[in-house]
Order: structure tokens, then sequence, then C-alpha cells
């Protein structure tokens, strides 16, 4: 059983527009020591009823290469999901194609001999690998530890990390952000440093709602959207949109009495959402699930209702665009 199944199955919703073609690119596979496991068959079973023709893995830390040069033990988990992927290709377990896209995890601070990192990457999954996600994530003392975030501010002004950022361009590689509003800006100007680079702008640029974030939402609202607008003045940037149901979001779904519904999601999100997709424009952003980690706080099937229900408005090419074909064309996926 999976953590918080007890708690998500009984508030279960119909799957609306069940033909609506999907492609998730960001989730995560992994086996925690210690803790829980989320391979193939737990993704089945969450996204039982949507129509998810294909998926992107994003990195996050598991199944790295236990004898390895530290610089190089991040290689195993892309030979872990290369794995799953193959094993979703038997066809016995669906239609849906797993991490048909891999976003890899690589040091950028090495700078240019990060590309040992991304050759290694290559070669263990040459038809799939994408990119690189340095997680950046940084917050204030009053917000606390962000798990998997960066231990430091700033590692984005760094010349290291600037020498690492431009071999990405080298190997064709784009480059998925995850890090929180205050640190927009910074993206911003690395964008303008590398237009050539593809950049995925993770979560929905991370509006914090903990610690004295939580103070005045409003006030975070106009923060983070002035963030959001300089980082959408560069058309290298796209836009996951989703990946905002995390704690330190601040919406505190998890620690409820009941997980919420496809509707609940909707009137805490849609501003946020809608402000994100104007700023980018539909062709310029994709849904996500951001799953298992957003498995703490709702249901797959009430996540993607909720995002059904947010583009109901929008023309059947706009919404292709979100669903399906910004992630299609983005990563470079084959048609399925």
């Amino acid at each position: 059983m999976l953590e918080r199944d007890e708690w998500l199955q009984p508030f279960s919703e119909p799957v609306i527009e069940p033909d609506l073609a999907i492609i998730d690119p960001h989730h995560h596979l992994w086996d925690r020591l210690g803790g829980t496991r989320y391979f193939l068959d737990e993704l089945l079973l969450d996204t039982t009823g949507h129509n998810v023709r294909q998926t992107v893995f994003v990195e996050c830390n598991s199944m790295y290469r236990a004898e390895a040069a530290d610089p190089l033990k991040c290689v195993g988990e892309t030979e872990f999901v290369r794995g799953i992927a193959a094993q979703s290709n038997h066809g016995q377990y669906g239609d849906m194609r797993v991490a048909t896209g891999i976003v890899g995890a690589a040091d950028l601070l090495l700078g240019v001999e990060v590309q040992q990192v991304l050759e290694a990457h290559l070669a263990a999954s040459p038809e799939t690998f994408r990119g690189i996600r340095y997680k950046t994530a940084w917050a204030d003392e009053t917000v606390g530890l962000i798990p998997g975030g960066a231990k430091q501010e700033g590692l984005m002004n760094t010349r290291e990390f600037a020498e690492g950022f431009a071999m990405l361009g080298r190997y064709d590689m784009s480059f998925d952000a995850w890090l929180l509003h205050p640190q927009l800006e910074e993206l911003a100007a690395l964008a303008g440093k590398f237009p050539d680079t593809t950049i995925i702008l993770n979560h929905l640029g991370g509006p914090i709602g903990m610690g004295r974030y939580s103070e005045n939402r409003a006030d975070v609202f106009d923060e983070w959207a002035r963030g959001l607008a300089s980082v959408a003045s560069h058309e290298n940037v796209v836009l996951k949109v989703g990946g905002i149901q995390m704690p330190v979001n601040g919406f505190g779904w998890h620690e409820k009495d009941a997980p919420p519904t496809s509707d609940d999601l909707l009137d805490a999100n849609s501003d946020w959402y809608l402000a994100a997709i104007e700023l980018f424009g539909p062709d310029r952003c994709m849904f996500e699930s951001n799953f298992p980690v957003e498995r703490q706080s709702c249901s797959y099937t009430a996540l993607w209702n909720q995002f059904k229900k947010l583009s109901g408005s929008f023309s059947s090419t706009e919404r292709a665009a979100m669903m399906h074909d910004t992630a299609m064309r983005i990563y470079r996926l084959d048609a399925v």
C-alpha cells in the first residue's frame, strides 16, 4: 500500500473527459530506503482512467550508482528509469508509455567538467535523455528546510554554474529549473544570458506559502507575478503549470481530514494558474502532476480533473497545447 492510500481512496471522484489525450511531463520514480516505492505499478494505479499517452521522468535522487565516482553516481538513476520505460513498452501494461523523455541530474557547479556526466547520461539512454534538472530552490530560515533543495542561495549567479550551464547547449539539452518565487529574477537573468537553451520552469515558479510568506498571500501573489513576468519575457522559457500542492506552497491539504476534490483544487489554484497562462500563453505551458510528491495532498484523478475544468474555456488548440502538445514539442517526443 502506498503512503496516503487510506486517506485518498474513499474520496475519489469519477474521471471526466477520459478520452482527452495527456502527456504528463513531470513525475518521479523512486525506491526510498525505509520509505515508499513508486514504480510502474504504482504510477499505473494513480493514472487509471485518464488517457495519459506518455510521461516525462524528472530526477529525484533515487537509485544512484553505488560504486561510481561522485559526479557519475546520478547516472544510475537514468539507467534505472530506462528499465522502467522498457517495461512499460511491452504492451501488457496498457497503452501509456512511461519515461519517453528523461530529465536527469548533474552537478552544474562542476563547470566544464560536467560534460563527462552529460555524456554518461546520453550513453545510458541515447534515445530518451533530454536534459538536466539542477535544484536551486532555496528559502530563508522562516520557511525552513526545503527537501532536496539547495544548501545556499544565489547558485545561478555563480561563475561555476554558468560554465556548467553552457555545456547543456553543446549537447542539445534542456534545463528544468526548480526554484522558489524570490529567485525568479535570477532565472530571468540566466535565460537572458543563454537564449538558445530551452529552460522549463517547474512548479509554476514556486510561490511560497510558509513562514513569513503565509502572512499576506496577496503580497506573495504580486511578488510572484512580477517575477514570473520577467521570466516569461524570455522566449526560451516554458512553464509547467502545476506542482503547487506541496506543503511549501501553503495550501495545507495534507493537514485536512479529507483530500480535496477537483473543485476544491480549482477554487484554490485557478487565480495562480490563469495568471501564469496569460503571461506565457498556452503554447508555452504544460500541465504537470509532480507525482508522487503531490500525492501527499491530492489524488491524481482530482488533480487532472482540475486541469480539465480549468482549460474548458480555452480553444481546442490551446487546450491540446497545455495537455499534450507543448510537452511533446519541448521534450522532443515521438507521437504515441
